[in-house]
């Protein structure tokens, strides 16, 4: 079977993440003019936001891997591991990633980093013991073309967005609710509380729609590095089925990190809904079926 040594970039996805980035800087330019507008000082939005954002962008690669129990192993601790991820990169034309291993049940990976450069690729080793190495090949194949995209980055970016909205809505409630029907700061406070509700929803579906999207993308991805689709299709069959038998209260733990999981925990089958980080699995594995066709020459 015959195909492509690169798969090179997803020119939606580079457009969508563009629009999205567009789109919620627009939305925040207009949130930080109604905070102004309310009374709140300029510079103390800036230097809040641009420490926040600072810290989100540089800080949450160690928090991501922290909150998973993950830690960076050597080639001589995960021989094997390390071996399909440097035959990986090859394949890809990319540098060879920084290489974590989370001890948990959980079957699942993920891919955190600004840049190709500055990346880590994380496996569980609940996902380890369950796929096949082909399977296992092909998960960690979509993880890293999820670090070729740079779409890590862009989700951060706009997750941070989402954040900073929660907890002015949330400041807005605890320091603004002791205000009477007659005080002049009253409006002002539920002014703020109302946009920055407008604001974290905007930013909260546009964030969803863009991690659907990135997430077939990569899924295209790791087939076409691979040359197996198929392989892809059967880890995740498979990784649905682990998730089942992982507790419930173990699943919500890792809540927070949902959107970078290949698979996000707890999501059963219900994944077609405007606020899913994911598209559904029966989704992903027709256009991994689609494609498997397409490689071997039976669908045009």
């Amino acid at each position: 079977m015959a195909r492509p040594t690169s798969f090179g970039r997803d020119t939606g996805l580079q457009l969508r993440m563009t629009l999205t980035m567009f789109l919620l800087g627009l939305l925040y330019v207009g949130f930080v003019v109604v905070m102004i507008a309310v009374g709140v000082n300029a510079l103390l939005i800036v230097l809040i936001a641009g420490g926040l954002a600072a810290f989100q962008l540089f800080g949450s690669d160690n928090l991501a891997l922290r909150a998973m129990g993950a830690r960076e192993v050597e080639p001589h601790e995960a021989p094997e591991f390390h071996a399909m991820i440097e035959r990986l990169c090859i394949q890809a034309d990319l540098p060879k990633p920084k290489v974590a291993i989370a001890n948990t049940r959980m079957p699942n990976a993920f891919a955190i980093g600004r840049s190709p450069k500055n990346a880590t690729v994380c496996a569980t080793t609940g996902i380890m013991d369950l796929l096949t190495p082909a399977e296992l090949e092909g998960v960690m194949a979509h993880e890293l073309t999820h670090v070729q995209n740079r779409d890590v980055l862009v989700m951060t970016l706009a997750s941070f967005f989402a954040t900073i909205a929660a907890y002015i809505m949330q400041f807005g409630l605890f320091f603004g609710g002791g205000h009477s029907s007659d005080d002049d700061d009253g409006p002002s406070v539920l002014a703020l509380i109302a946009v920055s509700f407008f604001v974290y929803v905007i930013s909260f579906v546009l964030m969803q729609a863009l991690s659907r999207y990135r997430e077939f993308s990569a899924d295209r991805g790791a087939a076409m590095i691979t040359g197996r689709p198929s392989a892809l299709a059967s880890a995740l069959v498979k990784i649905s089925g682990g998730m089942e038998r992982i507790p419930a209260k173990d699943l919500r733990a890792q809540g927070e990190l949902a959107a970078f999981y290949i698979f996000p925990p707890g999501a059963g089958k219900k994944l077609g809904s405007l606020f899913s980080t994911h598209p559904s699995m029966e989704q992903r594995i027709a256009a991994l079926q689609r494609l498997e066709g397409q490689l071997q020459g039976t669908v045009a």
